[in-house]
């Protein structure tokens, strides 16, 4: 393999999802991209680091995680983190969202103003509200508040959210009930934290950002990637970190852009048309569920 790239995963722009590259390089994901790659025959896959520092000790992580950092790196990596509530004195302004992602599927969340709409791409949100807006500690109760009294999540399993992706309502009002039905309760709770305001509920839909209407259901998603695999197909729709590839003679593969971190990856020609990394078919059973 002549030429080797490592990716840093998949990032929403104002023009679509585009992969990332150790090193600045990026590459948009327009519908219908060829997205053609080997795995190095002779690689293992690398922790990323933490915090823009590279791993000291190059550890060797496993295919199947998503993080792609060694238990060290991910250690240093949550210790500065919002998500994982270990920062508090974050001057910013954040904002409390509703994030619905298919039937009896919704989340609540927070990310800085500054940040808008991205962290729900990322996620793949298929449709989404702002609740409020207010300081860190502020929205963070109201999440609290939201988990206590109303039940409502604070995560959802990127897998539970790929497999009512093939359900979704056609009607943009259908994909927004669950939202505005959340919102209205959570508005009038007890508790509510004076420094927060609330915001007018006002659905934003992504599935045409997606691409996601009128796409084949996946038939299956990819486990990991191994040394030597090839993934070959032609891109159809993405949502959060997973790409939805239309393969030859085998349907719609999902890619978790998350296992590709760590690997040193190499571009394969337009006309390669080969699938051999590990692909977890969907049931029929999984698929009655929803």
């Amino acid at each position: 393999m002549a030429h080797r790239w490592t990716c840093s995963g998949l990032r929403w722009t104002p023009e679509g999802p585009a992969l990332m590259w150790d090193g600045g390089r990026r590459s948009p994901l327009p519908w219908g991209k060829r997205v053609a790659f080997a795995v190095a025959g002779d690689a293992a896959r690398r922790c990323v680091g933490a915090r823009g520092h590279a791993c000291p000790l190059r550890a060797v992580v496993p295919g199947r995680g998503t993080g792609a950092r060694c238990e060290e790196c991910a250690r240093l990596d949550r210790a500065h983190s919002v998500a994982a509530d270990t920062i508090a004195d974050d001057p910013r302004p954040y904002r409390v969202y509703l994030a619905w992602f298919g039937p009896g599927m919704v989340k609540v969340g927070i990310t800085a103003v500054e940040r808008g709409p991205a962290r729900l791409l990322e996620q793949g949100a298929v449709c989404f509200s702002w609740l409020g807006t207010g300081p860190l500690m502020a929205a963070r109760r109201t999440e609290e508040l939201l988990r206590a009294a109303l039940r409502v999540p604070d995560r959802i399993a990127y897998a539970e959210k790929r497999a009512v992706r093939s359900a979704l309502p056609g009607a943009e009002a259908e994909r927004a009930v669950e939202v505005r039905e959340l919102h209205a309760r959570a508005v009038v709770l007890d508790g509510w934290p004076e420094s927060l305001g609330r915001e007018p509920c006002r659905p934003v839909d992504h599935l045409g950002v997606f691409g996601l209407s009128d796409v084949p259901a996946a038939v299956g998603d990819v486990v990991e990637l191994v040394p030597g695999g090839i993934v070959s197909g032609e891109l159809v729709a993405a949502a959060g970190p997973d790409l939805h590839l239309a393969v030859a003679g085998r349907g719609v593969v999902v890619l978790d852009t998350r296992l590709m971190a760590g690997w040193e990856l190499a571009p394969l020609p337009e006309a390669a048309g080969a699938f051999t990394v590990p692909v977890r078919e969907f049931t029929r059973e999984q698929d009655a569920l929803f």
